[in-house]
């Protein structure tokens, strides 16, 4: 029987701006723009590609464990969600 690839865990969203579509992510792993992850928080879940990340206003490529980024999120998405990679 094959095995299913689980999901690994990237980070949690500490913040969701609302108004800007937005949620703050706090990595526990690297994270890259074109990278894949899915959003869990309970029953709901969504999976976009990233199109952008930045740091502290600034856009960045790729981030690193204990980078605090920006995502623009596709759905609204509640703070405690976890990222996972796709």
């Amino acid at each position: 029987m094959p095995r299913v690839a689980k999901p690994k865990p990237l980070g949690k969203v500490v913040h969701y701006y609302d108004r800007l579509g937005v949620a703050i992510i706090e990595l526990k792993k690297g994270l890259k723009v074109g990278d894949i992850v899915l959003f869990k928080r309970g029953e709901e879940e969504f999976a976009q590609p990233i199109a952008s990340m930045q740091i502290d206003r600034a856009s960045v490529a790729k981030a690193k464990k204990g980078d605090a980024v920006g995502i623009k999120v596709a759905r609204p998405i509640k703070e405690g969600a976890l990222v996972m990679a796709a």
